[in-house]
């Protein structure tokens, strides 16, 4: 192991003669009994210097040098020139696309840059090693580095599958023949896979989609041996969180279906990623300590010479004192200028390219760049078993791109270039463009029978054909039929008033679900290490966690009724605290029918306060994927969950929620209603296959569950209908009422104590989905405003809200959630919520503080009433009375 801290690195070698002994006896055993011997007793030896202190302190990465030496690279199986010219046509296609765009309108952005650097990396993997879907194999699966999007329209473009109008309006999609900024399903369903615009969610997405093909194996749903999921990302990328959680997760579970390619072109937007340091060393070590397996690609077949000739390992100590800022310096610059600074630095390393001029140093190219060293790097990746391979690979940002970015800190916001840079992009990579097709920023398609165009379809149709390319999965075969909810969930729709909360019902129902024949095996529960919270731990032994080693220890409670099982066709995913990693397991499970032509359903239960506000980007990128499934929310709410505080309780997640245009949400107060939702959510998804996903709440407080009333059920799909009346016909006044959720409870009793106390009539609403109201009601405006219907169309809520009776909406959530339906309502609307801080108390407690109690309803009820002229004004003030108002106590949202 080496380490590169000055400390170590610079220290002098007082006995040389011995050092070189020990390591012509290391050479010697790796040449006559071969790696693994020699690899072994490295091992050996690192142990017992470990166990006598040897090693105090230094990381584990190597020397910095390319892993895999000359002498095993093996012969290259393409033809290079041929590469290299089809490389060159992409980097144009893909600049010209970049540069148009922002000549002709310059808003538009758009990334050159990243593409240049990546070039080698994409090509290597689509001419050797990315396979496409067939008719007998599934095909790998590509998470692109997403900033280097242009380079794979390029790519399309040659292959026929985009057209040169599209090209031409990159970033320009509204008028429907465009390309988006980044891989984003929603906008190209028949292109993208994944989405992998925001930084950090590719990374875990691959690992978690390669445990999910791993998972889909185990249980026998669908035959996945022998596919790879491959992921470019960038290596300052790699400081999002996510990127690294689930590292550990891919070496654990010995997913040697996986390769990371990290893009090292060391600079971030707006600088070096580690100016004072190495990341490629960091990396290695992160990688090492995780678990993986590391190949680094960092100097070009150029320098094969020189480490041959370097007996003395001078050029491995240079580069150790190297850092990424200096790299950087360094790559923008000239050989004279590298001559200078880097190796005349040292006496032994100007010796080494003595012998070169400036041009020949100037052409020792990075190893991200060398086709040779990549595809030596990735047939190893694919060939390592046991252990997730990650290849770093060093190259530079704006490669090709001289003055105008190479290697340069502004390189990530290049856009536009002059002509003098565009005429020495064409010099280099030898184009055969003219000065006009240069100005006019032409794109270029060789002949169909050029020798570039067959080898690249050669290449394609020997690999199984075009990629990315998704498929839609809708067709008659993909359907799953949805059993009756007579067989199910008959205890929530005949409840008669027996006590349960909505997470045991759900869970009930989850359970009745995964023993029908039909869609049973596709269900795929998932939870994030509370199953036992919310009553799932009787899934332990009916249907397992999944475990790919099966269970090697007999468990602690292995006595019990519902004792931890694991088994290698587990159905459960118990994923441990890790919300990011069981929403990725659910993005898998979601978009399976699409990825791998075996519709699955996923169902995630989880803690709602740590759903949409926390993992809310990793939600919005399955919105993205055409994710389908249930999320359910649990302990949800702001005054439900009543001991946790403040971190724990949930009154944003349905508006957040309603911000995702396929996400529909639901915060049903009864089983009944639950059971309905999941009905039709399921038949939406699995028989329909619309491409949308559910968010519906639950909640952990008991209290008595009435039948579902016959009649009702499209209206609760709709999100409201009228659950009953309070008071008398003759009542003096009369006010509607809406609930949802756990406050449902808080809105009948409100009710009683307005007809009880006031003489008061109500009529009580339950609202299954603000969120649905508002989406129709915001639809139906717009199509009577651009139809100009003289007969207007009226939505759900204004037609069984019609005319003018005072509506207190009261929910567990902020009031902005009710508050969205109020603009399509005629009525004076009141709305009740959780805004501000949450807090430990008890339930009670909670529904007082935040004024969404009983008396708080019906006190709102009162006042609306009050201001409309319905009753006289003395009730409100006796009612304040009645109810130990305080009016000067603060809002409990500024405290």
């Amino acid at each position: 192991m080496s380490d590169f801290s000055p400390d170590r690195n610079n220290q002098s070698d007082i006995d040389p003669v011995e050092t070189q002994e020990w390591m012509e006896a290391l050479a010697a055993v790796a040449s006559t009994s071969g790696s693994e011997r020699a690899g072994f007793l490295l091992r050996q030896l690192d142990d017992v210097a470990r166990a006598n202190g040897v090693f105090s302190k230094g990381q584990p990465y190597s020397a910095y040098r390319n892993t895999i030496p000359v002498a095993q690279q093996g012969a290259y199986p393409g033809d290079l020139e041929i590469e290299e010219r089809i490389t060159s046509i992409m980097r144009w296609n893909a600049l010209a696309m970049v540069v148009r765009a922002n000549k002709a309108y310059g808003e538009l952005g758009g990334h050159i840059a990243s593409y240049a650097s990546v070039a080698e990396i994409f090509e290597t993997g689509f001419n050797h090693f990315f396979r496409g879907r067939t008719e007998d194999f599934g095909g790998d699966l590509v998470y692109f580095q997403p900033h280097s999007a242009p380079g794979v329209y390029a790519r399309a473009f040659l292959e026929g599958r985009l057209s040169e109008s599209q090209l031409a309006n990159y970033r320009q999609e509204v008028g429907g023949n465009g390309l988006c900024s980044y891989p984003h399903p929603w906008l190209m369903p028949d292109f993208w896979q994944f989405p992998t615009g925001s930084m950090g969610l590719g990374p875990i997405g691959a690992v978690y989609q390669a445990r999910y093909m791993r998972y889909l194996e185990g249980r026998g749903l669908a035959s996945t041996a022998g596919r790879h999921v491959w992921g470019v990302f960038g290596d300052g990328e790699m400081d999002e969180p996510e990127s690294i959680a689930g590292l550990t997760l891919a070496a654990r579970e010995n997913l040697d279906n996986l390769t990371f390619i990290v893009n090292c072109n060391l600079q971030r937007l707006d600088g070096p990623v580690r100016g004072n340091g190495q990341i490629i060393q960091e990396l290695e070590s992160l990688f090492i300590g995780a678990g993986w397996n590391v190949i680094k690609v960092l100097w070009g077949s150029e320098w094969d010479g020189l480490f041959a000739r370097d007996k003395d390992l001078v050029l491995l100590r240079r580069f150790a004192e190297t850092v990424d800022g200096q790299y950087q310096d360094l790559g923008s610059k000239d050989g004279d200028y590298n001559r200078a600074k880097f190796f005349d630095a040292d006496p032994a390393s100007r010796a080494l390219v003595a012998h070169m001029t400036d041009a020949e140093i100037h052409a020792l190219k990075r190893g991200g760049h060398d086709f040779r060293k990549l595809h030596a790097a990735f047939s190893a990746a694919r060939a390592h078993k046991g252990r997730p391979t990650v290849i770093l690979a060093k190259t530079k940002k704006g490669y090709g791109m001289g003055n105008a970015g190479e290697s340069r800190m502004t390189a990530h916001q290049s856009k536009k270039l002059d002509m003098e840079a565009l005429v020495a992009f064409r010099d280099r990579f030898g184009l055969p463009l003219s000065e006009s097709d240069l100005e006019g920023l032409k794109f270029y398609r060789p002949a169909e029978d050029s020798r570039e165009m067959v080898y690249l379809r050669e290449r394609r149709a020997a690999l199984g054909g075009a990629l990315p390319a998704r498929r839609s999965g809708r067709s008659p075969e993909s359907r799953i039929a949805v059993p009756a909810p007579e067989g199910y969930a008959k205890f929530a729709t005949e409840a008669d008033g027996k006590e349960m909360s909505t997470t045991m019902a759900a869970v009930r129902m989850l359970g009745g679900l995964l023993k029908d024949k039909g869609i049973g095996p596709r269900i795929v529960p998932i939870v994030a290490d509370e199953a036992r919270t919310f009553g799932m731990d009787n899934l332990f032994r009916q249907v397992g966690i999944y475990s790919p080693k099966g269970q090697l220890y007999e468990p602690e409670d292995a006595g019990s009724m519902m004792y931890y099982k694991e088994a290698k066709d587990g159905q459960l995913l118990e994923e441990g605290i890790t919300e990011a990693g069981a929403i990725s397991s659910w993005a898998a499970a979601a978009t399976s029918y699409s990825v791998h032509d075996t519709p699955t359903l996923p169902f995630y239960i989880y803690y709602s306060m740590f759903g949409f506000q926390r993992i809310g980007d990793l939600i919005w990128a399955a919105a993205d994927q055409r994710a389908r499934g249930f999320l359910l929310g649990a302990t949800a709410g702001r005054t439900t969950l009543s001991g946790e505080g403040l971190q724990h309780q949930d009154g944003t997640s349905h508006l957040i929620a309603s911000t995702i245009p396929n996400c529909r949400a639901y915060d049903p107060a009864f089983a009944g209603e639950l059971a309905v939702i999941l009905d039709h959510g399921m038949r939406r998804m699995m028989e329909e296959q619309a491409d949308e996903f559910y968010y519906v709440t639950v909640m952990n407080e008991n209290y008595a569950q009435p039948s579902l009333q016959p009649g009702t059920e499209a209206d609760i799909v709709r999100g409201l209908y009228k659950f009953a009346s309070r008071g008398d016909e003759g009542a003096q006044a009369r006010v509607r009422l809406l609930g949802s959720g756990t406050i449902m409870q808080q809105v009948i009793a409100a009710a009683d104590l307005l007809a009880e106390r006031f003489g008061i009539a109500s009529d009580i609403f339950s609202v299954t989905s603000f969120t649905e109201l508002a989406r129709e009601a915001r639809e139906i405006e717009r199509a009577n405003r651009l139809s100009a219907a003289e007969e207007p169309r009226i939505g759900h809520a204004a037609r069984l809200l019609a005319g003018r009776m005072p509506i207190v909406a009261a929910t567990d959530y902020v009031r902005a959630l009710p508050q969205m339906i109020a603009p399509y309502l005629d009525a004076r609307f009141v709305a009740l919520g959780t805004d501000g801080f949450g807090r430990s108390d008890t339930r009670t407690a909670l529904r007082a503080f935040f004024e969404v109690d009983a008396k708080s309803v019906a006190l709102a009820a009162i006042e609306a009433l009050v201001r409309e002229g319905h009753i006289e004004h003395k009730v409100l003030v006796d009612a304040i009375a009645e109810f130990g108002v305080k009016a000067d106590a603060p809002a409990p949202w500024t405290v």
